[in-house]
């Protein structure tokens, strides 16, 4: 089973980095300026004249098709002001993952608009409820509770189970995706920058692969095109940074952190 998914994040307007989901140092370097998006949705219709998967479609999907989806972290509010007017003129889906803690907050979705998505036929999951910085180094009962806490806010919200879910940050692990699966989730998303898709426990594990500000429109055209040369680029860099945190641990990050606040 393979997939070819975008990790979005916000999409701003004016280059005010501030003004949709989270804030501080390093945060604008996951948000694309609007014209920067439409230019990236156009590469992809460039490439695929189909419509976009969903989450639920994956199980039934053909290698040979290898469907792509968009996802969108965090929940800020420009999933409804920005994103979803410029999916529509595509006829596409996406799928925004909200960090529960952070609902009805300044920049973050509110309820209603939470409701209006859904509405729309996009797929709401959840992204953790306070978005942990390192969630693999999570124990179990804190992964528990992250997922737990943030699907039951969800569902209350739309008024049914929501079962879709993307780990923040990207640091996955196996005990992410066993919680995640004994909570309810069917589909998780994580960062890792791979087309292959595994279960753990009945639940769908989906790769993604990351769209930075600055990344050329192209290179979004690139990633899910049946033959593509950007993905094994981002595997590989990806591998390379894994084989760093691993080795340097709290002072990698440290570092990252430090690089983000000066841009």
């Amino acid at each position: 089973m393979r997939a070819a998914c975008l990790l979005y994040h916000d999409v701003i307007e004016s280059a005010d980095w501030d003004s949709s989901g989270f804030t501080g140092p390093g945060t604008a370097k996951y948000k694309l300026s609007r014209p920067a998006f439409e230019a990236h949705l156009a590469a992809v219709a460039k490439v695929r004249d189909t419509t976009s998967s969903i989450a639920y479609d994956l199980a039934n999907a053909s290698d040979e098709a290898l469907p792509f989806l968009l996802t969108f972290d965090d929940g800020g509010e420009s999933a409804v002001t920005r994103v979803a007017d410029l999916l529509e003129k595509y006829r596409w889906r996406g799928h925004f993952f909200i960090t529960a803690s952070q609902i009805n907050r300044k920049g973050f979705l509110n309820t209603e608009q939470i409701r209006f998505l859904r509405r729309k036929g996009h797929v709401i999951g959840s992204h953790s409820f306070s978005h942990p910085v390192r969630m693999s180094h999570c124990s179990k009962e804190a992964l528990t509770d992250e997922w737990t806490r943030s699907i039951k806010i969800l569902s209350e919200i739309l008024g049914e189970q929501v079962d879709t879910a993307s780990v923040p940050g990207g640091h996955y692990s196996n005990r992410v995706g066993e919680t995640a699966a004994a909570a309810g989730v069917r589909v998780l998303f994580n960062s890792e920058p791979t087309t292959a898709v595994h279960a753990v426990l009945g639940c769908l594990v989906v790769g993604r692969y990351n769209i930075f500000r600055g990344t050329p429109s192209g290179v979004s055209g690139d990633l899910v095109s049946v033959h593509s040369g950007a993905r094994s680029r981002q595997w590989l860099f990806w591998n390379i940074k894994k084989i760093a945190k691993r080795v340097a641990g709290r002072p990698y990050l440290a570092a990252r952190q430090w690089l983000l606040r000066k841009g």
